[in-house]
């Protein structure tokens, strides 16, 4: 099995697009805000393939996947403060739109750790 067969890991990638193109319309003010974003959303996928190279240890795969999860739950985050930030130049349809996208990536990811015996 090749970690590609996994869903999460490739909706993983397909994610970090949609945030890309959220990152290419952020104003300068918002510059910190789309490093950071750009970083978790990126992190998200190396993260759940790196611990599926360890899935021999379930614990230890366990642990990649909650700081997955985690890093997609930041992305959440740094979508709502964009949301709500005064300089915010990015549609919230397009916001909220991304949000469901890694959302759905966090309960996967979950669903995941909870299907391991940690």
């Amino acid at each position: 099995m090749d970690v590609t067969e996994l869903r999460v890991y490739r909706q993983s990638l397909e994610a970090f697009l949609l945030i890309e193109e959220i990152a290419t319309q952020l104003p300068r003010e918002l510059v910190d805000t789309k490093r950071q974003i750009l970083r978790c959303s990126k992190a998200v996928a190396p993260i759940i393939a790196e611990g599926f190279g360890r899935r021999h240890s379930q614990k230890e795969f366990g642990h990649y996947v909650i700081q997955a999860m985690s890093s997609s739950d930041e992305t959440i985050t740094h979508l709502r403060t964009i949301a709500i930030s005064k300089f915010n130049t990015v549609s919230i349809d397009e916001l909220k739109h991304a949000a469901g996208v890694y959302k759905s990536i966090s309960k996967q990811l979950n669903k995941l750790f909870t299907s391991l015996k940690v």
